[in-house]
């Protein structure tokens, strides 16, 4: 299995992609072509403009997507693709869409057969158990919070330290501490901007110049970087 989870697409001055670009060429290897990608998190934007936005960024290492939404059959295009993106946006949609095309399975069958999989923001929160720790707004109710399960942690993506002056809020601490103390079993890695996690059978490594927020009920939290062997979050 070979996973690449992106926080974000782009930090603040950056043009889309462009940290992970490299990652991404380096974790393809050959493939370049036949890539489906899932646009569906992309709730205010049209699919071929973020296919397209998608293309356009990746034009750089020549690699070149194909949005899902074009294809006659979605599951047959998932069962031929050479590796398969999904993009980011808003998880609640991401996740009913595909349960309703019902790629979620075709999709985790495909994966785990080797094919390569990347995925940022949303596309990154879907290869848990559950979506359970997104930031996203439930814009749309899916049949269930379950997702990929590819691995056995959850990601928040987008982690933000931050407590920003005058707002009354839980901060993103507070709101994972509740998920832990809910889910006493889970990890939760805090994936901070710019930051990736390389996923290759029983190797993870964590990618970017920032550390990696680790959560457990019953734990202090940790502050992983990409020096730390973090290996023991795919046991199951």
């Amino acid at each position: 299995m070979k996973l690449l989870l992106i926080s974000n697409s782009a930090s603040p001055g950056e043009s889309y992609l462009e940290k992970p670009l490299q990652d991404i060429k380096r974790f393809l290897g050959a493939v370049t072509d036949n890539i489906i990608f899932i646009p569906f998190a992309g709730v205010t934007v049209e699919y071929d403009a973020y296919t397209a936005k998608v293309n356009n960024a990746l034009a750089a290492i020549g690699v070149k997507v194909t949005g899902i939404h074009t294809c006659s059959n979605p599951i047959e295009a998932v069962m031929k693709a050479s590796a398969i993106f999904v993009g980011g946006g808003n998880t609640f949609m991401l996740t009913k869409m595909m349960q309703q095309m019902g790629l979620i399975q075709a999709i985790r069958e495909r994966v785990l057969a080797g094919v390569p999989y990347i995925g940022w923001s949303a596309g990154s929160n879907v290869t848990c158990p559950t979506i359970c720790t997104t930031n996203d707004m439930p814009i749309v109710e899916p049949e269930s919070f379950r997702a990929f399960n590819l691995v056995p942690f959850q990601i928040n993506p987008h982690y933000l330290d931050a407590h920003p002056d005058g707002h009354g809020g839980e901060t993103r601490e507070q709101r994972i501490l509740e998920y832990i103390k809910a889910n006493p079993h889970m990890y939760v890695a805090g994936l901070r901007e710019g930051s990736r996690l390389w996923v290759e059978g029983e190797k993870i490594e964590l990618l970017g110049e920032r550390t990696m927020r680790l959560f457990k009920y019953g734990e202090e939290i940790k502050e992983l970087s990409h020096e730390d062997d973090i290996r023991f979050l795919l046991a199951r």
